[in-house]
C-alpha cells in the first residue's frame, strides 16, 4: 500500500482542504502517515499571507524531499500560486497545484507516476467567472466541531495583503452543498460547526445568497446543536443582520470582526474601507442584540506612518470597545502589495514595543472577560481529554469561548454540559462546577 503525509500551513480554509485532500488519498487507497514519517508521496498545503509564510513553505517542501528522495513532493495553496515561477524553479516540488485545483491531486500524482515529468497545475486564479472549487469532508480530525468552507476569495485589496492575488475573487459554494455537507457531518456526531471563508462577509455577493440566510439554513438541521462564525468584516453588520442572528439560538455569541488599527489615519493607508466610529457602531450592535457577547479582534501596530500619536488613538479605542481577545501583529513588509512601497516604514524596535503594550492589555481584558462569567450557568461542548495536575479532565468551551475543564468521570467527548466556572484550574482554563 502506497503511503502519503499532508502538512498543512495557515489558515483554517487551508486547514478544511487539506482534511479534503487527505481524504481523497484515502480514498484512493493510500495509506496516510504522520509528515514526520518516511512516505510516498508528501502534500504540503502553503501559505502567502508573509515573507515569513513563503519561506516556511519553502522549508516544510524541502524537509519532505530531504526524508524521501524518491517521493513524489507536492506542492499546493497559495505559496505556489503567488510564486510560480519560483516554485518550478525548486527541484524539490514534483507537482505544484494552484487553488482552484486541489480537486485534480490524486490525477496529477497518476500523471506525474506515468511520465515523470514536473507537472504544473495553477490557473490564473484572478481572472474572471471563476466558480467556487468543491471539496468535500466526511469527517474531520476534531472530534465536536467541525468546520466548514462556504466562500473563497477576497475583493478587498487591503494595501498590505496578497490574499486577493493568492486566492482570486469572491466565490460561493451553493447553499445546497454546504447543507448536505453538514447532514453529513451530524452523522458522523459532530455537533458545532465553524462557518469559514477567506472573506466570510461576502459570502453570496456572486450568487444572490447571504450570510445571515446560510446560517439560518445551517441552524434547521436538527442535529446542528451550535454555529460559530470565523473572522467576517464589520461592514457586513447592520442592524437588521444582526437582529436576525439574535433570533438564531443557535449561533455562539462569539463574534471576530477585523479591525486591524483603531485610527481613522492608518485604516485609510490600510485601504480597510470603514472608520473607527463605524466599527464601534457595529459592535454596540452586538451588545444591543446579544447578552455580554464575546467580541473579539486583529490589530496591526507599526502599519507605514504609524507615529507614536496615531498609536495612542488606538489604544483608547480598544479601551472604549473593550474586547475579549485581542490578537496582535506586527506589520511584515509583503512583497507583491501596495503597503510594501509606502515610506515612512516603521522600526523593527517600535513593532516590538507597541506590540508589547498590546499583548499585555489585550491578556487583562481577556481575563476580565472570563471573570465576568465566573459563578454564571454556561454551556460547554466537551472537545477532548486532557490531564491537567494529574488529573483527568474533559475540555471545552462554553458558546463564548471560554475554556474550562469538567472532571472525566462527568463526562464524555462530545456532552453538552451546564454548569458554573468556579475558579481558574490552570492559565487560562476555568474548572466548571
Amino acid at each position: 500500500m502506497k503511503t502519503a503525509a499532508l502538512h498543512n500551513l495557515g489558515c483554517k480554509v487551508n486547514s478544511y482542504e487539506t482534511e479534503a485532500m487527505r481524504e481523497m488519498l484515502e480514498n484512493a487507497g493510500y495509506k496516510i502517515v504522520d509528515f514526520h514519517d518516511v512516505a510516498d508521496v508528501y502534500v504540503i498545503n502553503t501559505c502567502s499571507v508573509t515573507n515569513m509564510a513563503d519561506r516556511k513553505s519553502r522549508q516544510m517542501l524541502h524537509r519532505a524531499k530531504k526524508q524521501n528522495p524518491d517521493a513524489i513532493v507536492v506542492g499546493c495553496g497559495c505559496y505556489v500560486q503567488t510564486s510560480e515561477k519560483e516554485a518550478l524553479a525548486d527541484t524539490a516540488v514534483d507537482i505544484i497545484i494552484g487553488n482552484d485545483k486541489k480537486h485534480e491531486l490524486v490525477d496529477l500524482i497518476e500523471e506525474f507516476e506515468k511520465n515523470r515529468t514536473e507537472i504544473d497545475a495553477v490557473i490564473d486564479i484572478n481572472e474572471k467567472g471563476r466558480e467556487f472549487e468543491t471539496l468535500h469532508l466526511s469527517e474531520q480530525s476534531e472530534h465536536s466541531r467541525a468546520f466548514i468552507k462556504v466562500q473563497d476569495g477576497c475583493n478587498q485589496f487591503c494595501s498590505y495583503c496578497i490574499i486577493p492575488f493568492a486566492r482570486g475573487r469572491v466565490r460561493s459554494r451553493q447553499l445546497n452543498d454546504i447543507l448536505d455537507e453538514v447532514s453529513r457531518m451530524t452523522e458522523k456526531g459532530y455537533s458545532e460547526f465553524v462557518l469559514s471563508g477567506i472573506h466570510l462577509s461576502s459570502y453570496g455577493v456572486d450568487s444572490g445568497a447571504s450570510l445571515i440566510t446560510l446560517i439560518e439554513a445551517v441552524a434547521a438541521i436538527e442535529k446542528v446543536e451550535r454555529i460559530r462564525l470565523g473572522s467576517f468584516e464589520p461592514m457586513v453588520v447592520t442592524e437588521d443582520f444582526v437582529k436576525r442572528l439574535a433570533e438564531v439560538k443557535k449561533v455562539c455569541p462569539h463574534f471576530h470582526l477585523s479591525l486591524q488599527s483603531g485610527c481613522d489615519g492608518t485604516l485609510k493607508r490600510m485601504n480597510r474601507r470603514y472608520t473607527s466610529a463605524q466599527f464601534k457602531e457595529k459592535c454596540d450592535l452586538f451588545r444591543k442584540y446579544f447578552d455580554n457577547p464575546a467580541l473579539t479582534t486583529d490589530v496591526i501596530v507599526g502599519f507605514p506612518g504609524e507615529t507614536d500619536e496615531e498609536f495612542e488613538e488606538t489604544k483608547k479605542f480598544l479601551d472604549s470597545v473593550h474586547f475579549y481577545e485581542l490578537h496582535v501583529f506586527k506589520y511584515s513588509k509583503r512583497k507583491g502589495t501596495v503597503a510594501a512601497g509606502m515610506k515612512d516604514q516603521i522600526d523593527e524596535k517600535i513593532k516590538t514595543e507597541r506590540s508589547a503594550v498590546l499583548i499585555k492589555k489585550a491578556d487583562e481584558m481577556s481575563e476580565e472577560f472570563r471573570q465576568s462569567y465566573l459563578n454564571k450557568d454556561v454551556e460547554v461542548l466537551v472537545e477532548e481529554k486532557v490531564k491537567i495536575l494529574n488529573k483527568e479532565y474533559g475540555i471545552g468551551f462554553t458558546k463564548e469561548y471560554i475554556k474550562v475543564a469538567i472532571p472525566s468521570g462527568q463526562c464524555e467527548i462530545g456532552d453538552i454540559i451546564i454548569g458554573k466556572p468556579v475558579s481558574k484550574l490552570k492559565d487560562d482554563i476555568y474548572l466548571l462546577a
